[in-house]
Formats: structure tokens, C-alpha cells, sequence
């Protein structure tokens, strides 16, 4: 970008508390995971987003890429339950994800990266 160009660089200005919206209510599926581009501060990232109807809070975000295989596969996985906690089966080595704060049930060690996310009317909005 020139000195003289008045467009705004998203990816050097956002802050890591700057809502943005992210997609439609209409682009979600119940008790399932979608994936989605998140532009934050530190570059691009991949989102697997969940939306659990009827439970505590009904949208979780969470890092799409699995950290036992490294494949970007998580909002592939199946959602379930585990111990009153809503969580996300990795569809390739099957380990359980806590929908609400990322942790991985077998190994507490390793969590996934959570962000904010809520609805704003019909938007899908995220704190990135």
C-alpha cells in the first residue's frame, strides 16, 4: 500500500478484541462443525465453527487444525457429550475436544486455540 492509498490494511490494524462478523445463522448446522477464514492480528487463521442448540452456549469456536495429525480436519469431527461437556471428536485419531475451552480430554496437555463468538441477530459474529 502507497503512503498516498486511504484503503485500511485489516490484517495491521485489527486487535485481538475487535468483533467481526463471520457468517449467517443460515450457514451453520446444528450439532455439527463448519469451517471458516478468520483474519486476526497475526495472519489468517482456520476456524471450526460449532453450533450446539439448546445447550449453554449454543456457538463454540475453536482451531480447525488437529494437533495430533496436523491435518485441518477439526470441524469435520463428530460433536458429542462427554461428562456433562460438549465436545468434538478429531475424525482422524478420535481424540475428544472440549467444545467450550478447547482442552483435549485425553491429554490435558494439549488444547486447541478458542475464540469468542456470539450472534448478532442472523450474523455469526467473533472476537479475532
Amino acid at each position: 500500500m502507497s503512503s498516498t492509498d486511504t484503503r485500511t490494511d485489516i490484517s495491521t490494524t485489527a486487535s485481538e478484541n475487535t468483533w467481526q462478523p463471520l457468517c449467517t445463522r443460515a450457514d451453520l448446522v446444528a450439532f455439527s462443525g463448519v469451517a471458516a477464514w478468520l483474519d486476526t492480528p497475526k495472519g489468517p487463521a482456520q476456524v471450526a465453527l460449532f453450533y450446539v442448540p439448546g445447550h449453554g452456549h449454543e456457538l463454540y469456536a475453536l482451531d480447525h487444525r488437529d494437533p495430533f495429525s496436523g491435518a485441518y480436519v477439526i470441524a469435520r469431527g463428530i460433536v458429542g457429550d462427554l461428562q456433562g461437556k460438549p465436545v468434538v471428536a478429531s475424525p482422524l485419531y478420535k481424540q475428544h475436544f472440549r467444545l467450550e475451552d478447547g482442552l483435549c480430554v485425553e491429554d490435558d496437555t494439549i488444547r486447541l486455540r478458542t475464540w469468542q463468538v456470539r450472534f448478532q441477530g442472523e450474523e455469526v459474529w467473533i472476537k479475532g
